[in-house]
């Protein structure tokens, strides 16, 4: 599980903790719709999806489409903001920020390689255009937009890396944040290496929820994430999570082409919901057993999986 997560390159420092954060935060439009492209090289596809009356088409720039690594800029303003509005502070939809903080926060390295990334992600945040009728804090129109409104540099220091970074949220995503539409995540969202698990992640936490299990049939699943690799390229990606374990917070199985998130253990604010009394099989435990389980906390898990569905 170790190899399969990036190390916690900033476990030490008080700013990763919250402290600073009282979470972190992403915005419910993106997570229920793959806004994001998940490939890891340019990406100039035109996307379009349409689901339960919801249209959106993604168009990108020269630079190709915004990433899901580019959201990690958007998922820290989030956090930033939400933190401010929490504690009674006011908030803006110009928000300025200090890069080095940024990465820091989202576990990333701090090399100059670094920097240019944050630049190249907030060229591809301002280029990407979205086209959509998605409702955010109630409010619902077709429009053109794109992820942010502008950016650009306040200060560099002597390297010519960016000290100061000072961005202009869209009108989308800033009513995101008036309406707290946003739902928290863990900090592991960022040790998640591949785009993919990301995606994974976003869409369990979305629809899970605070709910103990949350199941999709594959093909379904193939549409939200928004990935064009054949069926058996995913089917064979989610055998490996689900045996490797490592996504945060969830547990990952699949039987019969259907997936099923479970939570690894009960929300923090909700109480733990009453096991069943009926016994559970030795072969049962065997089969459902996740690495590092003991046929205890197996036990444990099935008894509230059962409960609450």
């Amino acid at each position: 599980m170790s190899d399969a997560l990036l190390p916690d390159r900033h476990k030490q420092r008080s700013f990763f903790t919250c402290d600073v954060f009282d979470s972190y935060k992403d915005d419910t439009a993106s997570m229920e719709h793959p806004v994001f492209s998940l490939s890891t090289t340019p990406d100039f596809r035109v996307l379009v999806y349409e689901n339960n009356g919801n249209s959106i088409e993604i168009k990108p720039s020269y630079t190709g489409l915004a990433t899901i690594h580019d959201k990690d800029i958007l998922l820290y303003l989030a956090s930033n903001l939400m933190n401010a509005k929490n504690n009674n502070k006011p908030i803006a939809q110009v928000v300025r920020f200090i890069a080095y903080d940024y990465l820091i926060a989202t576990n990333k390295q701090t090399s100059g390689v670094q920097y240019q990334q944050l630049k190249d992600g907030l060229s591809r945040l301002k280029g990407t255009v979205i086209k959509t009728n998605i409702k955010t804090n109630g409010k619902e129109a077709t429009r053109e937009f794109s992820l942010i409104d502008e950016w650009g540099i306040v200060k560099e220091d002597n390297n010519q890396k960016m000290v100061a970074v000072e961005v202009k949220l869209s009108d989308w995503f800033y009513n995101s944040i008036l309406g707290n539409a946003v739902l928290s995540i863990d900090k592991d969202y960022f040790r998640l290496r591949k785009p993919t698990e990301r995606r994974l992640y976003e869409l369990a936490r979305k629809h899970c929820g605070n709910q103990m299990a949350w199941k999709i049939k594959l093909e379904n699943l193939k549409m939200k994430l928004g990935i064009t690799s054949p069926t058996r390229t995913l089917r064979f990606n989610i055998k490996k999570i689900a045996k490797t374990n490592h996504l945060p917070e969830y547990n990952v199985s699949m039987e019969d082409d259907v997936v099923m998130f479970t939570r690894k253990e009960p929300p923090k604010d909700n109480k733990a919901p009453t096991p069943l009394a009926k016994a559970i099989s030795k072969k049962e435990l065997e089969k459902a057993a996740r690495p590092g389980e003991t046929y205890e906390q197996v036990a444990d898990r099935l008894k509230k999986l059962r409960a609450n569905l």
